[in-house]
């Protein structure tokens, strides 16, 4: 894949653009195995290779949310990021337009020109980061695999919400795929994406993330994978795995809107000692309230809500429960999950742990905690193609002898 503002020096988003894929997979794959091989192995028990082979993804059209910063004028609004040539201190405010952006799925790039239609017509204008004036300071994008549509306007304040709102029925009819539109309220001068709160629009609460036939919902403001085929290929992985085990009851920690949990509320392969369609119960914990909520929809969606339940809370700060389950899945941000979560693993009697990591630095780190389970599987996932960022998925089985 080749890039016009990679080539120019306006976007650096992608530092790997130009380098052959199949070096960029076996980059990542040597970058991940020297930091973990030391302290994980590259064995399992009986003798075979730890680590199985990469899966690639899309070199290009994977992303499946745009998160664009709007400038220029109501009249010419620019969406993409502001010119990173510029010092942040000393910004004027000039932005590059990456509405051709190859990295997008196609039916989020058709979605620019319409947006950007109605902010002209609503008038919005765009937040100047030097003047500190204008209202309009991000669109973020997320499309389902539906094609369906979450739309977001990141405003400054509810100065221009009127006319925004009466511009909404024009943009529904530009793009009748459209399932969520909302306005978000960052008054803060802040080098964040959005603020607290969020005012619905137009269209459903939740867009439905359709992964591996599971209905997820995501809520505006939670967190999903951008790459939806390579959270396919996460989930189904964490299922193949699990499915080899007698794996009755998990917990989910970190959950989100429930990826793993759902997935591996039942088991799905035949060759394991379970047989497919036995049920498992399922406990998942998540900081964000409305990533719960929207679990939680799912659950009652798919009828599950008596077995598989999601609550509110601190995966770091998980209490002893009278009976701990079969496995333990954790999906952590980049830090990893700490020394409190790890020491609580070691000494619970767990079988069994799942991880799924985006940092093979904190997950090596963790495992130097987790001295009594042993690695037996091991794989990366390219999330994020012309980049450096992965996601590695390790089961760990604790030893016989601990």
């Amino acid at each position: 894949m080749q890039c016009p503002h990679a080539d120019a020096g306006e976007c650096r988003s992608c530092p790997l653009m130009g380098v052959p894929y199949s070096l960029q997979l076996q980059n990542k794959q040597a970058g991940v195995r020297a930091l973990l091989d030391p302290v994980a192995g590259t064995h399992t028990p009986d003798g075979t290779d730890l680590w199985l082979e990469p899966i690639p993804s899309q070199e290009s059209a994977f992303r499946n949310k745009a998160k664009m910063v709007v400038t220029g004028s109501a009249e010419h609004p620019r969406l993409g990021i502001l010119d990173p040539r510029q010092h942040p201190k000393h910004h004027d405010g000039t932005g590059v337009d990456l509405q051709d952006c190859g990295l997008y799925e196609p039916a989020l790039g058709a979605a620019f020109p319409p947006i950007a239609e109605t902010i002209t017509t609503a008038g919005l204008i765009p937040y100047d980061v030097g003047r500190r004036t204008g209202e309009l300071k991000h669109v973020i994008l997320t499309l389902s695999p539906e094609e369906r549509l979450m739309i977001r306007f990141v405003l400054r304040s509810t100065d221009q919400l009127p006319a925004l709102r009466a511009a909404v029925p024009g943009l529904l009819e530009a793009l009748p795929n459209s399932q969520v539109v909302t306005a978000n309220i960052l008054p803060e001068h802040r080098a964040v994406l959005e603020g607290e709160e969020e005012i619905h629009l137009a269209g459903a609460e939740t867009l439905t993330m359709r992964v591996n036939g599971i209905p997820l919902n995501q809520r505006p403001q939670g967190f999903f994978q951008t790459n939806t085929a390579m959270a396919s290929a996460l989930y189904a992985q964490a299922s193949a795995w699990l499915d080899q085990t007698l794996t009755r009851s998990v917990w989910d920690l970190y959950c989100g809107v429930g990826g793993f949990g759902f997935q591996l509320a039942e088991v799905r392969h035949g060759s394991g000692p379970l047989p497919p369609g036995t049920q498992r119960s399922v406990q998942g914990l998540e900081t964000a309230p409305d990533a719960v909520a929207a679990a939680q929809v799912t659950a009652r969606q798919l009828g599950a809500q008596d077995r598989v339940r999601f609550a509110v809370g601190d995966a770091t700060a998980v209490q002893a429960p009278e009976e701990v389950p079969d496995a333990v899945v954790v999906n952590p941000p980049r830090r990893g999950i700490g020394p409190e979560l790890a020491d609580w693993l070691e000494g619970s009697g767990v079988p069994r742990v799942l991880y799924s990591s985006c940092n093979a630095a904190t997950l090596a780190r963790d495992l130097e905690r987790l001295r009594s389970y042993h690695p037996v599987r091991a794989q990366l996932l390219d999330m994020f193609p012309q980049t450096d960022h992965y996601e590695v998925l390790m089961l760990l089985e604790r030893s016989r002898h601990h």
